[in-house]
């Protein structure tokens, strides 16, 4: 029989076996996978990003934190799961190479790392710090928007962080993303969109627009541009559920009434053709004297 306390999470192979749970015939066998070195769990396990750092946990001595995305996502962040767990190891501390983790050489302070149900994780001001000065602008402003829309973060307190950073490697590029950042964000192709518009040096539209009709609620726009009466919106693949899909027709119909032109894009308009994304806003706004 399996034993039940192996079932549920990562556990380091050699204590399982030195506890007599298991031997090494077993632990090698099809039942278990192997998540780093020396770490596994039950086949049975869903193996998730925050699997992947409950396992590196396991592996980390005193002073090292898991941080940046990794630590971002067990913040509760929605941002896509990286491929490997970023863990920051305090210089001259050594740890085993492993394929699935990015190890950087940072020393933290005692107020920069905390408990995230069970791993040692960097806090959220230092997790958003180093997300946005380490990371490629474009994902770090995903990052911090879905930090900020889960409120684990505030602007004012990371602009107050920054201050008192002042100086230190890092600062300028963390302040260039940070500027980017917008809360009001709801997906991370929403905060893709915009940068898209944005670096195409179109203005910065407003998010999370409510529209009425009088007294009666109609919509709320993903982005707008109020002057010009131009709403932008975010097509995911949930719009094309039937019902979603008569719901934003009615919407858009009801717009179109008030006198609004709606744009809609998806994910090939943002990833994949960026340039005639911009081009077809720029000429609706300037259709509208924008």
């Amino acid at each position: 029989m399996e034993p039940r306390g192996l079932l549920n999470g990562p556990f380091r192979g050699p204590d399982a076996i030195a506890a007599g749970l298991l031997t090494p015939r077993q632990l090698h066998g099809s039942t278990w996978v192997r998540l780093l070195r020396g770490v596994y769990v039950h086949s049975s396990v869903t193996v998730d990003h925050r699997t992947l750092c409950e396992a590196a946990a396991l592996l980390l001595p005193p002073g090292a934190a898991i941080a940046e995305t990794s630590a971002a996502l067990l913040w509760g962040a929605a941002i896509n799961n990286p491929d490997k767990v970023t863990v920051y190891l305090p210089p001259g501390v050594k740890l085993g190479a492993s394929a699935g983790l990015v190890v950087r050489r940072i020393r933290l302070a005692d107020d920069e790392t905390t408990s995230v149900l069970g791993p040692v994780v960097t806090t959220p001001l230092r997790t958003a710090f180093d997300i946005a000065h380490r990371c490629l602008l474009v994902d770090a402003v995903v990052a911090l928007d879905a930090m900020l829309h889960k409120r684990v973060i505030y602007l004012d307190a990371l602009l107050d962080h920054l201050n008192r950073r002042a100086g230190e490697f890092g600062v300028a590029a963390a302040r260039k993303a940070i500027a980017l950042a917008d809360p009001l964000a709801e997906s991370a192709m929403e905060t893709r969109l915009r940068l898209v518009l944005l670096a195409g040096g179109l203005p910065r539209p407003v998010a999370q627009l409510k529209v009425f009709d009088g007294q009666r609620f109609v919509a709320r726009l993903d982005f707008a541009y109020p002057d010009a009466m131009l709403a932008i919106e975010y097509d995911g693949d949930h719009h094309r559920d039937r019902i979603t899909f008569r719901f934003d027709l009615e919407r858009q119909n009801e717009l179109r009434v008030l006198g609004w032109t709606v744009l809609r894009f998806t994910a090939d308009d943002v990833l994949r053709f960026p340039g005639r994304t911009v081009a077809q806003v720029r000429v609706m706004l300037a259709s509208r004297g924008s």
